[in-house]
């Protein structure tokens, strides 16, 4: 370890500085040789780390999101060399190069941080040995040797001898007590982190490799951590669970206000949404806007919660807009096609359609309802009852029906090609 941290000797003297300077503000409030002054000046230390991390979470969380818009095509990359796992590993690859994307992009901050993680252990090891090192002097040497953090050494580790811990003013009992909690507690926060990650920040219809990469990560990191932490000092395990313990707060903001689509962790956050926006009217603050922009702009593509947040806002008489915004309008709403895409049409009263009558309806006839004629009637009245004016202007009734042939063959049927009932005469040939 003290190669390692020779290799970023470099960032010493900085880190070292940031020490002097939160210890001579915490040094003035709690006294300069107390646990308390030194370990917040650690702690701070982590804070201010994290907030310059701040770009590189964000381009982490946008990278992360490049990796869930492709998705659709891994799945089908998956189906197509499903008994090829060589070929598929190759063509995942090939995807994550055209697109740009890396799947270890979540390791950023953790890399970004391990110099000034080696750095602050080369820092706390001098201290151990009696070796002042950039900013730390001998007076600032002799202080945080004398520095306990309730009652554990901030130098002191878990495997220091009995009489090594007692050269610092402390127990061995003591210091295998606090350092064996602080390691418990360091490996819990990092396996917690990483498996609410897992549980409720990814979408879980697409197995892909980058998933069991993190699952993967998930149980190896608190592994390392629990083997590593018996050899840091007391001051590097403040540091690093303090850092854990941010990154966990971290991640819990974002998987509750910019959760992932398709995640378990999206479905509870429209549900909260559609609640909100069904109280108050409208989108309340830019990220719900651009959430809800993003799930009008997919269409057809929306998840199944996507589609119940869309369907559950129309229930309620709203509308969301290709800007992200809700509107609610009784003359004018925003209509979801079978589709999924969005059509504004002009309310209009629904068409009454009318009630479908049962057989039994049908067949019923009312009192003093005369039964309606048909062609296969027969009717009884004399054809020639009719007005002889009406005779000439239609033809009559036997006309339009074939003539019927009687038993003693005495009507004979039309030929083919010949119209039925009365012929006209045939005018005579030109020759």
């Amino acid at each position: 370890m003290d190669t390692i941290a020779s290799l970023f000797s470099f960032i010493t003297w900085p880190v070292s500085w940031v020490i002097v300077q939160f210890h001579t503000v915490y040094g003035a409030i709690f006294g300069p040789d107390t646990g308390w002054a030194w370990g917040l000046s650690i702690v701070s230390l982590v804070i201010l780390i994290r907030i310059c991390l701040i770009p590189l979470f964000v381009k982490q969380i946008k990278a992360t999101r490049g990796m869930q818009t492709l998705q659709p095509e891994m799945k089908k990359i998956q189906e197509r060399y499903k008994n090829d796992k060589q070929r598929q590993s190759e063509e995942m690859m090939k995807l994550y190069k055209e697109t740009g994307t890396n799947p270890l992009s979540s390791c950023l901050p953790i890399l970004a941080q391990s110099p000034f993680f080696f750095a602050l252990y080369h820092v706390l090891n001098g201290i151990a040995s009696g070796d002042t090192i950039g900013k730390i002097n001998q007076p600032l040497l002799e202080s945080a040797q004398k520095a306990h953090i309730f009652g554990a050494p901030l130098a002191a580790k878990f495997t220091d001898g009995a009489s090594k811990v007692e050269s610092l003013g402390a127990s061995l009992t003591d210091v295998r007590v606090i350092t064996a909690v602080m390691i418990v507690l360091m490996s819990a926060s990092q396996f917690f982190t990483q498996r609410q990650l897992m549980t409720k920040n990814v979408d879980t219809s697409v197995k892909t490799p980058f998933m069991q990469q993190q699952k993967m990560l998930m149980y190896v990191f608190p592994v390392m951590f629990a083997v590593f932490g018996i050899n840091f000092p007391v001051g590097v395990l403040v540091y690093w669970l303090t850092t854990n313990v941010w990154t966990m707060g971290q991640q819990m903001y974002v998987i509750r206000n910019n959760p992932t689509p398709g995640s378990k962790a999206q479905a509870s956050y429209l549900e909260r949404l559609h609640k909100s926006v069904t109280e108050h009217g409208k989108i309340r603050g830019r990220g719900q806007k651009a959430i809800v922009k993003a799930i009008v702009a997919k269409g057809r593509d929306r998840n199944e919660a996507e589609r119940k947040f869309i369907n559950g806002l129309n229930k309620a008489g709203m509308a969301a807009q290709a800007d992200g915004t809700v509107v609610k309008n009784d003359a004018a709403v925003a209509a979801q096609s079978a589709d999924g895409s969005t059509v504004t049409t002009t309310a209009q009263p629904k068409r009454q359609q009318p009630k479908r009558q049962s057989k039994s309806q049908r067949q019923a006839k009312p009192a003093g309802e005369a039964e309606p004629k048909t062609s296969l009637t027969k009717s009884d009245e004399p054809q020639d009852a009719e007005p002889a004016g009406k005779q000439d202007a239609k033809p009559a009734a036997s006309a339009k029906k074939p003539a019927q042939q009687s038993g003693g063959g005495g009507r004979s049927k039309a030929q083919s090609g010949q119209r039925k009932g009365p012929q006209r005469p045939k005018s005579p040939s030109k020759k």
